[in-house]
């Protein structure tokens, strides 16, 4: 009986420990793809460029568990010893003119002060013209925690290497033309994007929205590489405003090669994958409602329904096992009674 139960927990806790790996790795699966040097910090991960001395993205989660204040804000700047020696300093940004401008901000990491302070990390940062830190960019930030108050979601953000604005400092750190911020929200099934250019602006921010792929062409980054094929596809072309801010517009057609004529080399940044018209894909599904998409589990819910059906399984057999043995222990008893009152 004890060599049995312990047979039945063991395979249990397997499934447990299996079930334990397999959550660990979803929660890392909604990573872009790297371009440079991963570091890893407590609430967010970053993607280090040695040549521009700045992420190339960051990456963390929002959710309405985290939005709420238990930290205040401390400004200290510093360099990220993780990174090393490409990374920014503070004498860099010194009077150069441009704000240190948060990639991941500390406002969405006021839940820990842990997590509050490394946003401070200079590898966290890029260089912002004031106009857009406090304007365009801090506009986005606030939407995309007002959004996060209702469902979580996961962030990407970065600054795009295209029509720079020269560099500053000793290190030369690069002040990027444009940055992106885009999030995918895994309840709705739904991935939005914005390009916002390095200046002051009074557009909405609905001007700036536009689709997943083409961020993917301008920067040459894979984001969100773990979702299944056929929803990338879907929700990386959709967007819900297609009006465009002139420079966005102007920036999207540069890249595409569409003023030149088209340009083979830039079309290899994002190719196809086997057997998939990718830009025909985009075209049918651009204007296509979210509430017509079929719901498909995201990974992490996956996993979740694995992991009871695998508690499940444990628990019956173990169950089953008991009820054999105790109904061997009983026809057992019946069978020595009968001689136990011949013997009297």
């Amino acid at each position: 009986m004890k060599r049995g139960c312990r047979i039945a927990s063991g395979r249990l806790l397997a499934g447990l420990l299996f079930l334990f790996l397999c959550l660990r790795l979803a929660g890392e699966e909604w990573l872009p793809e790297s371009r440079g040097k991963v570091v890893r910090h407590t609430y967010y991960v970053l993607d280090f460029n040695d040549e521009h001395h700045q992420a190339n993205w960051v990456y963390y989660e929002m959710s309405p568990e985290r939005l709420v204040k238990r930290a205040s804000r401390k400004d200290d700047f510093r360099t990220d010893p993780a990174v090393g020696e490409a990374c920014a300093t503070l004498a860099d940004y010194r009077k150069s003119g441009y704000d240190r401008g948060h990639l991941c901000p500390a406002a969405d990491m006021a839940f820990d002060e842990r997590a509050m302070s490394e946003t401070f990390y200079l590898s966290n940062m890029t260089p912002q013209t004031h106009a857009c830190n406090a304007g365009i960019w801090s506009r986005l930030e606030a939407h995309v925690r007002e959004r996060a108050r209702k469902e979580r979601l996961y962030v990407v953000t970065g600054p795009v290497f295209k029509d720079v604005h020269g560099a500053i400092g000793k290190n030369e750190v690069t002040v990027p033309g444009y940055f992106y911020k885009l999030f995918y929200s895994p309840s709705r099934q739904q991935m939005v994007a914005y390009v916002v250019p390095n200046k002051a602006s009074r557009q909405t921010l609905a001007s700036f929205a536009v689709p997943v792929d083409k961020v993917e062409r301008i920067t040459g980054i894979d984001f969100f590489p773990g979702l299944p094929d056929e929803l990338e596809r879907i929700v990386e072309a959709d967007t819900f405003s297609h009006a465009g801010d002139p420079y966005i517009t102007a920036l999207l057609d540069a890249v595409a090669g569409k003023e030149s004529g088209g340009n083979p080399a830039e079309e290899k940044v994002r190719r196809p994958k086997s057997g998939d018209n990718r830009t025909a894909a985009a075209d049918k599904t651009a204007g296509t409602s979210s509430d017509s998409r079929r719901y498909v589990p995201s990974a992490r819910e996956q996993v979740i329904l694995v992991l009871s059906v695998l508690l499940l399984f444990g628990m019956w057999r173990i169950f089953v096992y008991r009820g054999k043995r105790a109904g061997k222990k009983s026809r057992s008893r019946s069978r020595r009674s009968p001689s136990r009152s011949r013997r009297k």
